[in-house]
């Protein structure tokens, strides 16, 4: 399986820690976020990663390079310093990316969500798979709903959930998107009122890496759970 690392933010939110580093490279417990999963990719078996990026991309390239000091083979997909939102970006890359289903995961969330789980195949009527968890502080009303009966995820219901950022698609789910900016919520929302996204809640350990605040609060709660264990 391959895997791709949404890099492409500017990070506005995070300001000034972003205007001379990409969000991806900000360091947390020692060492840059998009490290964190690259190496948890590695440990799933996933060799093959693409890195999107667009403001200060050059740095993320020079930074890891061709991957080889991580064990996996990185390739890049430039998308100039505006970028092309979630969709556009995935659609860009697609060529790198294989004709098997492949895991995505956003670069500016932290967690401990294990990747193995999703090395794997799709079900047949399947075009995408999502990862939700509990709703945080600043998303109180949550993305989709879930069907606890037919594991669907659904565009909404009586319990919200959050969309973690971590997914597995069939190249296929994106011949429906058209080239340039393009976001990635319009599209699931129409592929499941088909039923053709599955998912899975995940209650471990997930933050969304938004602001320098919640930079500090997920740098703490790792360093508890890096302790428990």
């Amino acid at each position: 399986m391959r895997a791709m690392i949404l890099a492409a933010g500017r990070g506005e939110r995070m300001r000034p820690l972003t205007d001379h580093l990409p969000k991806p490279l900000l360091p947390v417990a020692g060492k840059p976020l998009i490290v964190h999963h690259i190496e948890a990719l590695a440990q799933a078996g996933i060799r093959q990663i693409v890195i999107n990026h667009a403001w200060l991309g050059v740095l993320i390239e020079q930074q890891l390079g061709d991957g080889s000091q991580f064990g996996v083979q990185l390739q890049y997909s430039a998308e100039g310093e505006t970028g092309l939102e979630t969709a556009g970006g995935i659609k860009k890359a697609l060529p790198l990316l294989g004709t098997e289903p492949f895991l995505v995961v956003n670069g500016d969330v932290l967690t401990d969500f294990p990747f193995s789980r999703l090395n794997r195949q799709l079900p047949v009527q399947q075009t995408a798979h999502l990862v939700l968890v509990p709703n945080p502080p600043q998303h109180p009303l949550g993305d989709f709903a879930f069907d606890h009966s037919t594991a669907l995820v659904l565009p909404q219901g009586e319990s919200q959930w959050t969309f973690s950022g971590i997914g597995l698609y069939r190249p296929e789910f994106f011949t429906q998107v058209p080239a340039g900016k393009q976001k990635l919520a319009p599209f699931l929302r129409q592929a499941m009122t088909q039923g053709q996204v599955g998912g899975e809640l995940y209650n471990g350990f997930w933050a969304d890496i938004g602001t320098p605040e919640r930079l500090a609060q997920a740098e703490q709660q790792l360093a508890l759970l890096q302790e428990a264990r």
